[in-house]
């Protein structure tokens, strides 16, 4: 296996970025859909599932291995909110390509920024309109998540992977650190130790180590992802919206708060759920063998 660094300079170099050979497979890519707002440039949407209460977002900046570059993440945020504000989408699927996720953030949009720019211009804010969907969002990974890409999958609320997919944070390598939640989110996931060796050193893993750690779910052959993502996402739609949301919402509060407080915040909304008419139906239903028909109102 190459070094991270040779890895590292391959990914990053101008020459190869630049032909045939990455170029190509923006016309072989595994998602084969075509994007319902020719607005976006660095993404494609569409609704999918049996039911269409899927929203799909496709990262597409392909020679660049889908990069994070401000204009995309600026795109990422508005079909995020859009997908979250449509009362006829469950659960919002993000992903890439075969060849990459994302590979991490666009280096030369950010080689001469400053720390006084970075701050004035806050920086990397415009990634909490992601973090703050109250829809579920499901990471599909295949190929690199690095750096930035690592980061955004972490913002997803399950993460399912490919089995050719790497995940890394090799900010190390040049001379920075993880700056939209690698350091915070990554320790959650896998636990100090893993999580400082992975920072660290900027070695990847794989797609099965991941799962062995608990960064990923689930992972499936590169031609199966999307398909069993979108089943994924159709069950979790085959319940109260409502209900899922205030979960979410729950299961969330555990990564930022003290376990005391956490329960106390799990029954108050708890509780709240018996206000709710979906937990009424919900429980009438079961009482009656039959299938629940949520309102979420």
């Amino acid at each position: 296996m190459a070094s991270v660094g040779v890895i590292t300079r391959i990914l990053l170099s101008k020459n190869l970025v630049n032909t045939g050979w990455l170029a190509s497979f923006s016309n072989t890519g595994f998602i084969k859909f075509y994007s319902t707002a020719p607005q976006y440039e660095n993404i494609k949407i569409e609704v999918v599932g049996s039911k269409k209460n899927v929203g799909l977002i496709q990262l597409n900046r392909p020679k660049a291995l889908n990069a994070l570059c401000k204009s995309l993440i600026a795109e990422l945020g508005q079909a995020v909110n859009d997908f979250d504000a449509d009362q006829n989408i469950a659960a919002i699927i993000l992903t890439g390509s075969e060849k990459a996720f994302a590979a991490g953030a666009d280096i030369k949009e950010m080689q001469n920024n400053t720390y006084s720019s970075n701050t004035k211009g806050g920086f990397l804010q415009s990634w909490e309109d992601i973090s703050s969907c109250g829809k579920p969002i499901i990471a599909a990974v295949n190929g690199f998540a690095l750096g930035g890409g690592c980061e955004l999958a972490m913002l997803c609320d399950i993460i399912y992977a490919g089995e050719k997919a790497k995940f890394g944070q090799p900010e190390i390598n040049i001379g920075t650190i993880p700056g939209a939640g690698g350091t915070q989110r990554l320790p959650r996931y896998v636990g100090k130790s893993k999580a400082m060796e992975i920072v660290l050193t900027g070695n990847f893993i794989d797609a099965h180590e991941a799962e062995k750690m608990g960064l990923v779910s689930k992972v499936f052959p590169v031609d199966k992802l999307l398909e069993e993502t979108i089943k994924l996402a159709e069950r979790i739609g085959t319940h109260s919206p409502l209900i899922v949301k205030m979960a979410k919402q729950s299961v969330n509060q555990a990564y930022e708060t003290t376990l005391k407080s956490g329960l106390l915040y799990e029954k108050s909304v708890f509780y709240g759920t018996f206000a709710t008419e979906d937990r009424k139906e919900g429980m009438t239903a079961f009482i009656e063998k039959r299938s629940p028909n949520f309102k979420n109102e």
